[in-house]
């Protein structure tokens, strides 16, 4: 693991009191972070050779000089990539993390993998350490942009699932608005007029998912108001489809926030003696090979989750190697597609 830590040279003066001059006041000047300096310095890869040359002369003009101790701790020839999963336990995210880290080993680089099991506090906690110990961070985040820009220390972020602001972020979005239009067309055209949705229930709003299926049912004139919040799991999927079905017994159909909730609501359909697709459809989100393995086998929206993988660790090589002509301005995107399989 790459941890860099600034090394001390030459004196400047700072009022009545002098200094060393430090890798930080390094990155300041040249306007990147620590990671880059010393990579810069290191003559290391995955840096573009403007950005080097911008370090070069920022130490030069500085009289920085790295200690003996800072040289034994920077010349380390690998990247060391932060990744935030919020639960390794959803095979989704295990999914995410096995293309990642298949992505990193082809360019040698190494992975820290934090799980912050989906709570915020862990997620704060993660942000506090994390910045300090790699060179890019891969994740998916719920915090706060600002937030997550002090955690992580100047350090490059790619943020999964959502779009960056900061110009020192990148992005892979994923957009499912197509896909789940693909479904709630396919459910019309089965006749089913009343259709629910299982949503993630620890976001404070509703989910992007869920907006995508209100339109789409908007658009194919079906009532799409019947909506329940559901743990990302199996068992909330078994739990939240009962209390849909109470609060709206007409539904004929139901689209869950992702395949793991979608498992849990056939397990469900099959308690309440609902026949799977006969008397509820079901259709989840996000194409999880686990899908051809429950009875029927699970229609979803599939998202090519190897790409999503290794899109984040192309975006984070981007962003090492600095500002440049190569720079993204927008999100990169994953799109889902509707997969029909049994259950609907």
């Amino acid at each position: 693991m790459s941890s860099h830590r600034g090394g001390e040279g030459a004196v400047v003066s700072s009022g009545a009191r002098r200094r060393r001059v430090t890798i930080h006041d390094v990155a300041r000047s040249a306007g990147v972070s620590r990671q880059t300096v010393s990579r810069a310095l290191n003559d290391k890869g995955e840096i573009q050779d403007s950005t080097k040359q911008r370090v070069l002369d920022a130490a030069r003009e500085l009289g920085y000089q790295p200690s003996r101790f800072a040289r034994g701790l920077v010349r380390q020839d690998t990247v060391t990539i932060g990744l935030v999963i919020p639960d390794l336990l959803n095979p989704f995210f295990t999914e995410v993390a096995a293309a990642a880290l298949a992505a990193a080993g082809e360019r040698g680089w190494h992975v820290v993998v934090h799980d912050t099991s989906d709570s915020p506090e862990k997620e704060r906690a993660t942000l506090r350490v994390i910045g300090s110990q790699v060179d890019a961070v891969i994740g998916y985040f719920s915090s706060p942009e600002d937030e997550i820009d002090r955690g992580t220390r100047g350090v490059p972020v790619v943020l999964v699932g959502r779009e960056h602001h900061a110009p020192r972020f990148g992005s892979i979005r994923i957009d499912g608005a197509d896909g789940i239009g693909e479904a709630v067309a396919h459910l019309a055209a089965r006749g089913h007029r009343r259709i629910g949705m299982l949503d993630h229930q620890g976001r404070p709003e509703p989910s992007d998912r869920c907006a995508w299926f209100a339109a789409a049912a908007a658009a194919h004139g079906v009532d799409a108001d019947a909506v329940t919040g559901a743990h990302q799991s199996v068992a909330g999927g078994e739990a939240a489809l009962p209390r849909l079905l109470a609060a709206h017994p007409d539904i004929t159909a139901v689209l869950t926030f992702n395949d793991v909730i979608a498992v849990g609501a056939l397990r469900a359909a099959r308690r309440l003696g609902r026949r799977v697709p006969q008397e509820l459809a079901v259709i989840g989100f996000d194409g999880l090979p686990l899908g051809d393995l429950v009875e029927p086998a699970l229609t979803t929206v599939s998202l090519d989750i190897g790409q999503l993988g290794a899109l984040a660790v192309a975006e984070a090589a981007r962003l090492l190697a600095g500002p440049g002509e190569s720079a993204a301005g927008a999100s990169l995107v994953v799109r889902g597609s509707l997969l029909v399989r049994g259950s609907a």
